[in-house]
């Protein structure tokens, strides 16, 4: 594997045919696009469906990906499954094609089984037994419900120093992922914010940059604001700052700026009024591509209705939205 990856990575949406099948076509085509924007590739995430696409399936769509020229120092796929061996057999694969790390779910179905989850993770990595392997804890409380606890990350940290390199965040509680950046970012563990909402406030505190859903469709934005972070640190031009102050230097005020342009386009994808945030980045990758077949999920999941569609891009319309580089079709629904 690579020495590591950071910066901005979108958890792909993963296109699927009128049967359902995967779509690998498109799939490859939306990642080159998230590439061409400066943006990593989460493969198999929250927003990927991944929980609803079996084993073999991440297999040969990852199998697809590199066949096709993708680059696997930009990847970090989703590899964590209720099963220890399906998890192995996915982590195995993306460390034998080169991938940067892999983005690990615990196991969720169980709960209160704290002790179960170090000897999940230990497992995993003694059998997939190879020192190239760089894993990223997925903490998302709100849908897995099983998290990822500062205790568990020192003991696995203690044990695996080399295979255990960060995590995603996606509690929506900056509190919970200043509490790891204080405990663990100084000695080389890279947290990822999982919503760009919080990108700048992770990026002031040494995190390592965000993994978001809506980097899907807003990817050069989101990297515009990461590289302005590193750049101001690099010139030393900023310093840790809560997230609630407002500076007096004009390049932090031009900071908060990217990070509001942000905040508006990611509250348009999480209104209550669609039935998921998937289902509406979905929609809105078939308005811009104009490709009605981006609509597509998988149950349970649904996707938007007609008004909803309608409503969905009168708001897009409404910022001056545009996927840039996928010809920027108008936002009519």
């Amino acid at each position: 594997m690579s020495q590591g990856i950071r910066g901005v990575l979108a958890p792909v949406v993963t296109p699927f045919k009128a049967g359902l099948a995967p779509d690998s076509q498109r799939f490859i085509a939306h990642c080159k696009w998230l590439l061409s924007q400066n943006c990593g590739l989460a493969v198999f995430g929250t927003n990927s469906e991944a929980n609803s696409l079996s084993m073999e399936e991440r297999l040969n769509l990852l199998d697809d990906l590199v066949a096709a020229g993708v680059d696997p120092s930009r990847m970090m796929p989703g590899t964590g499954c209720c099963s220890i061996m399906e998890t192995v057999k996915l982590t195995r694969q993306a460390v034998e094609h080169g991938c940067a790390g892999v983005l690990m779910l615990p196991p969720f179905y169980y709960k209160a089984v704290s002790e179960g989850l170090y000897r999940y993770f230990s497992e995993v990595v003694q059998r997939v037994g190879d020192a190239r392997l760089k894993i990223y804890l997925y903490h998302i409380p709100p849908v897995a419900v099983v998290g990822i606890t500062t205790g568990l990350v020192e003991r696995l940290l203690a044990a695996y120093p080399s295979a255990i390199a960060g995590m995603k965040d996606s509690s929506g509680d900056w509190n919970n992922t200043k509490t790891f950046l204080d405990a663990f970012a100084k000695s080389g563990f890279d947290v990822f914010v999982g919503s760009e909402s919080f990108l700048l406030v992770n990026m002031r505190n040494g995190g390592a940059g965000t993994i978001s859903a809506t980097a899907n469709v807003n990817p050069a934005q989101i990297h515009e604001l990461y590289v302005e972070c590193i750049r101001c640190q690099t010139s030393g031009d900023q310093s840790p700052r809560p997230v609630a102050v407002a500076s007096a230097v004009p390049a932090d005020r031009e900071l908060d700026d990217l990070q509001a342009r942000l905040n508006v386009v990611r509250e348009v994808f999480s209104s209550r009024e669609f039935p998921s945030m998937i289902a509406a980045l979905k929609q809105a990758i078939a308005i811009y591509m104009d490709d009605p077949a981006w609509r597509n999920v998988r149950p349970p999941l649904v996707e938007l209705t007609p008004e909803q569609a309608k409503a969905l891009a009168a708001e897009l319309k409404a910022i001056g939205f545009a996927m840039l580089g996928v010809g920027n079709v108008e936002a009519r629904g």
